[in-house]
Formats: C-alpha cells, structure tokens, sequence
C-alpha cells in the first residue's frame, strides 16, 4: 500500500546528518587536507605573526604541569581521541574480523616493522657525515595514519577493503613503535611513579566498560586522569588514547541484551566518538602541526640542501616503499603467510608508498631531536611535508590504476 502523501516525512536532525557524514572517511579526508593546507597558507602569509603566537598561546592549570600551548593541546590532547578510535577499530579487526588469523596479521605487521627499518637507515647514511644530524634518525619511520587512511578513502573507492585494513594495521603498529622508539630514545625524563598510576584509572576504565557501564560522567574522568597520568610521565600521551581503546569489549558480554542493530560494545562507542574525531580532533591537530614558514630562514632552497632535509625525503619516499615492499615479500617468502587473494603486488606497492606520509610522530620526534625555533626544527618540517606531499602523489597515480583495474574486475563479475 504506498504511503500517505501528506504523511509528515521524518527527517534526520542536521546535527545527526553531520555526524552521518564525518563518519565516512572522505569527508573527514578532506577536512584534515583543508586544515593542513589552511595552515600553511596562513603560516607563509602576512598574518603568519598571529598564526603562530596563536599556536604558542600556552594555556591550562599550571599546578598538574598542563599548562600547555595550544598547538600540544592539539598534538597531545585531540589526537588521543583519534587513537582511541584506532585503538576500538584494531582490536575489532584482531578479535572479530579478517586478522584474527596470525597468517593475515604477520604481514602487515613485518610490513610495519621493515617500514621502519629502511628509512632510518637511508637517513643515517645520508647524514654519516654530520654526526650531530644523526639523533633525527627516527624522524622518517613514522606513517601518519589520518593522512594515510584519508587519501587511501578519497582515491580508493573501489580498492579491495583488505588494502585498507593492511594499512590500517601498519600505520597503527607503525606509530605503537615509533612511541616506544622516542619513550627510549628521547625521552630524557622518563617517570615512572605517574606511569604506574595511570594504570589505576585505565583499570577502572577497563572494568566499567567490561560490565557495561555507558556513563559519561563515570568513563570521561577516568579516561582524562589516564590521559593525563600518562602525559605526566613523559611517555606520548597519544599512547593513553590506544590503551584506553584497546580495554573496550568488542564482542557483547555473554548473558547481556543486544542492542538495536546488534553493535559491539566497541562498536557503540566508536558510532559516537568518530565524528569527534574526524570533525573535531584530527582536522584541529593538522592546522596547528602543518604550519611551516618556508619565506623565513633562508626559503625552500637552504632547506632541501640540508642533508636533514635529504634524508627524511628519502627515507620516507624510498625507505617507506623498499622496507614495506621487501619485508612483505621475505615474510611471504619463507612463511606460510600469505597476502590476502584480493591484494596484488603492484596494490603493495601503491600501499608502500602511501605509507611515506609521514606527519604526526615524524614532526614530534623532530621537535624533541633538534627542539623548536631552530633551523633544523624548520628544515625537519619541510622535510616531512615535501616527502610526504610526494608520497602522496607517487601512492595516487598508482593507487588510481589499480582503483580503475578492480572497479574493471567488479563489473566483469556483474555482468557474469
């Protein structure tokens, strides 16, 4: 019987409609491009003063030591929510989805850790001559995983979903190492008291969560004193956004009702807290991370002639694809893992090089190798966006075939 016409028509709160859409990472894709590019537009541009006193501003309680600017509120504080998101959709994928399978798992991961191996080694062999460059070593291991994930949504359309959970796996794996990298290698100040009390919070967190509890006013403190616990002991404090995903349940307890479209407890919160993320958080941490003056401190051409410079390009834009490509293939070739049968080797190499897009970590680790305001910090961060922008532009070309060969083979199979 068709419908009354004049039936009222429900509609979906604008509000609800936004979120719809930030859910989907295209949209959040382009947001985080808009924001970096935003940002350095305005950082080369005569309001660059404001910009970057703007970025500066330290504000937040002094007594806990959080009276940070806001350019690490964004880099310490927002991305934790992102990673937190990352932490709920890699457990997902572990416990309940395609990699639950060791043999599925064991590749991205060697992936992972081969990706960090080669640039860091093409970085030291640039630099050999200048002992004093060598401490940036790490700058180039890192895979930023928003930019990543955002251009692989934006190109990919008809990429084979298991390309993207690769990636997903490697960039995570990727950042969880490079964190440990800098909590052993630059960080001067580790303390331990705080690190251990964080565990009391992220256990309380653990338990509510386990038994079901959804309550804001309960889970939100626990989470931000985790948060803070760790930030307090020197460690990234993006590590607490993992730890606390990671504790969230993915399958429903046993005995416990199933919610309307029988979501995952993990499931449920990642529904609310992505558009956060991809509206709010990410796009926020871009515009006060990508801003680099390049009409400041001897331009473009002083800074591509540092071999700091050098070697972070090549370290992400070679190292990312050779480690990437030839840690997959030697895992492959003496195990019995085995790529997924959707995935080619020419899709791995479109990955690889995606994979040299390098941002949130690579730029942390700059700072904390030569500290902020010098000229290698400077030279670091051109580094990073001139090997990442080519990263991004080889991994398109690429990525933009195969998107054309798999969308060939999804018709074919139509049409059969």
């Amino acid at each position: 019987m068709p419908a009354d016409p004049r039936s009222p028509v429900k509609t979906s709160h604008p509000l609800t409609r936004i979120a719809d859409a930030l859910r989907g990472e295209s949209v959040g894709g382009f947001l985080l491009v808009g924001a970096a590019v935003l940002a350095l537009v305005l950082a080369n541009s005569p309001w660059r003063d404001a910009y970057f006193a703007l970025s500066g501003f330290s504000v937040g309680p002094a007594a806990l030591h959080l009276d940070l600017t806001v350019a690490t509120w964004a880099a310490d504080g927002l991305l934790a929510i992102f990673f937190f998101v990352v932490g709920l959709e890699l457990k997902r994928e572990f416990l309940a989805g395609d990699l639950r399978d060791p043999a599925k798992a064991v590749l991205p991961v060697a992936a992972a850790v081969g990706g960090m191996i080669a640039p860091a080694l093409i970085y030291v062999a640039i630099n050999l001559a200048n002992p004093d460059a060598l401490v940036g070593w790490a700058i180039p291991t890192a895979t930023d995983i928003a930019f990543a994930l955002a251009v692989l949504a934006v190109i990919g359309s008809s990429l084979p979903p298991a390309l993207r959970m690769f990636l997903l796996t490697l960039a995570v794996v990727d950042d969880l190492l490079a964190i440990s990298i800098i909590a052993v290698f630059y960080t001067d100040d580790l303390s331990f008291a705080p690190l251990l009390l964080a565990l009391v919070p992220l256990g309380l967190f653990a338990l509510a969560v386990q038994r079901g509890l959804r309550a804001w006013w309960l889970l939100l403190p626990l989470a931000a004193l985790t948060w803070a616990l760790v930030h307090a002991c020197g460690v990234h404090a993006t590590v607490a956004g993992v730890l606390l995903g990671f504790t969230v349940p993915v399958l429903a307890r046993r005995g416990e009702r199933p919610d309307p479209g029988r979501r995952s407890p993990a499931e449920r919160i990642e529904h609310l807290v992505r558009p956060i993320s991809a509206g709010i958080a990410v796009p926020v941490f871009a515009f006060f991370a990508a801003g680099v003056s390049v009409v400041d401190g001897g331009g473009i051409g002083a800074a591509l002639a540092d071999p700091v410079t050098q070697g972070i390009i090549a370290g992400l834009v070679l190292g990312k694809t050779v480690g990437v490509l030839g840690s997959t293939w030697l895992v492959q070739r003496f195990t019995r893992a085995r790529l997924s049968d959707d995935l080619g080797w020419w899709d791995l190499l479109g990955l690889a090089q995606l994979a040299g897009i390098g941002f949130t970590v690579s730029l942390l680790v700059g700072e904390l190798a030569f500290g902020t305001g010098t000229p290698e910090d400077d030279h670091v961060k051109i580094g990073v966006l001139t090997g990442s922008v080519t990263a991004v532009l080889l991994a398109t070309v690429l990525l933009r075939i195969r998107n054309a060969h798999h969308r060939r083979l999804a018709e074919d199979r139509e049409r059969s």
